[in-house]
């Protein structure tokens, strides 16, 4: 909007331009914008600062309008977590113009970050002379209010990254050149070094950044001064590091004494020749511990990271069932023959260990060679004892789990990875995304009754699908990009039948056989799952698709079905093929398959 200001006006016409550029005051007219360009206050927050704490009275709506802010929220008994980032030309604390009472969130500036304060006071002041628009405003903090609560991912994207390496043996400068190649496929990039920008103000920064989708800051070794810069420019840190070296004591002193680091995102990236060494990632998260971390181990694996570190990644979240789950299987032949990429990926149960070959590297054969090997010749709950605990020991599942999956922790995979088991002990999901790859594995299919439980800490661990059989919101927290989920679990339940009060165990076995009767494990591996119904309600609306092959007739234990289950999954894959592809460009969160 382009407005022509009365020359009168004492107000600086660049204020009142950025203020015109702001959604909230761009439909206003001149006389009432220089009017909030009179009652508003201009201010620059330095990066690690605090604007307002959870619990603050909330008197004040804030516009950025440039830089990035970070909003936190503390839940009982629970860390402090970033919830949402509020980017240049956005507003925050919408409630208090409207409705007043208390902060529901902390605020922290992620960077340098100049912002306006436009109080209640002003706001209710203005009102009796300017009704019209007033009324406007309040309006539009409404409906973004609204919008913020409907919000499919509350993590905006990274626009500003600033790549430092922290280890010898590893060049800055080529690789932000190959990252920037695929940055620029998704947006406007631009790469700045300290001989391009060095000792160039915070206003400078952020009037290239409005003109470019992302920004890569490249630090130096050698000025501790432009690293410092960087560090306080980006929205997120890439902490570079070739992982077979030793991290650079220096970088630990120029990250940690530049700023607080809270709110601010920070990106592992291991660099390999061409596998990851058992032990790897574990070892440098503990000098840096980080966000998330990455292997990069040759040029293709650039566009995963360009993907994942800006929200445009696609995530594969895969559902506990059974011998159902095989049509995991099969949906995923279907999604790599259609090039969509699995950027990361996660699940529940029988999903979980699916989804950790995909992360390793597995291709469909080896998915396909691997999982037969592992359940249909050789039932992985057929090592039946007393039941005191449960019908099976667990000791074949364990050993066929740790053959197929060997030594390695979790950080170690491939490709970012999560499974959820449930604590029995405090009734809460347990996310793993480090650790012991297959002893989390056994715990994510620790279906009560049937298998033992995994003690851990004090703790009795059992199957993630007791309280979330679906965890896409677990990826959607991740707040990387649109998510697949796949649920083969939700359509299952066991058969009807007469009362069996009164018939003989004859009778039962051939109720069982026929079935007309469910069995034992049936009923108990239904049971353990049915409190997670409502969570997989929810959480299938989060899925930017929901696929749901059609299994009828599979029972959860029936291993010999797995090929009619993963010929199943590829068939459904593929007829809602042109659907997938749309939802993963799009974002559509209505398509469901």
């Amino acid at each position: 909007m382009t407005v022509d200001f009365p020359p009168t006006t004492n107000i600086g016409r660049n204020a009142l331009a950025v203020l015109a550029s702001l959604p909230l005051f761009e439909k206003l007219e001149p006389e009432a914008l220089i009017a909030v360009a009179e009652h508003v206050e201009w201010f620059c927050l330095p990066g690690g600062t605090t604007l307002f704490e959870q619990g603050d009275e909330a008197n004040s709506l804030y516009a950025v309008t440039s830089g990035s802010l970070g909003a936190y929220r503390a839940e009982s008994g629970k860390d402090r977590r970033l919830i949402g980032r509020i980017k240049s030309g956005e507003t925050l604390g919408e409630n208090a113009l409207v409705a007043g009472g208390r902060r529901t969130a902390t605020v922290i500036a992620l960077r340098d970050t100049e912002m306006l304060r436009f109080t209640k006071a002003a706001f209710e002041g203005l009102i009796s002379e300017y009704p019209t628009a007033m009324l406007h405003i309040a309006q539009v903090t409404v409906t973004r209010l609204e919008q913020s609560l409907r919000r499919e991912n509350p993590r905006a994207s990274s626009r500003t990254f600033a790549v430092i390496g922290i280890s010898e043996g590893v060049d800055e400068h080529a690789f932000a050149a190959d990252l920037s190649t695929e940055l620029a496929k998704l947006g406007r990039t631009e790469v700045f070094t300290g001989d391009s920008a060095e000792s160039r103000s915070s206003s400078w920064f952020n009037e290239i950044e409005s003109r470019r989708d992302f920004i890569l800051f490249v630090a130096s070794q050698d000025s501790t001064a432009w690293t410092r810069q960087c560090i306080a420019q980006a929205d997120t840190l890439i902490l570079l590091a070739n992982a077979r070296e030793q991290p650079r004591q220096q970088a630990l002193i120029d990250i940690s004494s530049s700023r607080s680091m809270i709110g601010q995102i920070t990106e592992l990236v291991l660099l390999h020749r061409r596998f990851v060494r058992p032990g790897t990632a574990g070892r440098w998260l503990q000098q840096f511990p980080a966000t998330h971390h990455h292997h990069l181990r040759s040029a293709k694996d650039y566009a995963r990271l360009s993907r994942l570190i800006t929200g445009n990644a696609v995530g594969l979240v895969l559902s506990g069932g059974g011998a159902r789950g095989f049509a995991h299987i099969g949906v995923i032949k279907a999604i790599r023959e259609s090039g969509i990429p699995i950027d990361h990926i996660g699940g529940t149960s029988v999903g979980s260990i699916i989804a950790s070959g995909v992360a390793a590297g597995w291709d469909d054969e080896q998915l396909v060679e691997r999982h037969r090997r592992t359940f249909v010749e050789r039932n992985p709950i057929g090592d039946y004892t007393l039941p005191l605990i449960s019908l099976a020991r667990g000791r074949r599942v364990s050993t066929l789990l740790r053959n197929e999956v060997g030594p390695i922790d979790i950080t170690d995979l491939a490709l970012p990875y999560f499974c959820i088991a449930t604590n029995l002990t405090q009734g809460r999901v347990v996310v793993y995304r480090s650790g012991l790859l297959w002893r989390c594995l056994r715990a994510s299919v620790a279906i009560p009754g049937v298998l033992p439980p995994v003690f851990q800490d004090g703790q009795i661990i059992v199957d993630g699908a007791v309280l979330n059989n679906l965890p896409v919101d677990v990826m959607h927290g991740f707040g990387r990009g649109r998510i697949i989920g796949v649920d083969v679990g939700s359509q299952h339940s066991p058969v009807a039948c007469d009362d069996v009060d009164n018939t003989s165990a004859l009778g039962r076995f051939r109720l069982i056989r026929d079935k007309r009767a469910p069995s034992i494990f049936q009923l108990l591996f239904r049971a353990g799952s049915l409190s997670s119904a409502v969570v997989a309600a929810t959480n299938r609306e989060q899925s930017s698709i929901l696929l749901t092959p059609p299994l009828d007739g599979i029972d959860v234990l029936d291993w010999k079905a797995f090929d009619r289950a993963r010929e199943a999954g590829y068939r459904h894959a593929m007829e809602h093929m042109p659907a997938i592809q749309a939802a993963v460009v799009h974002d559509r969160r209505e398509i469901t398959a």
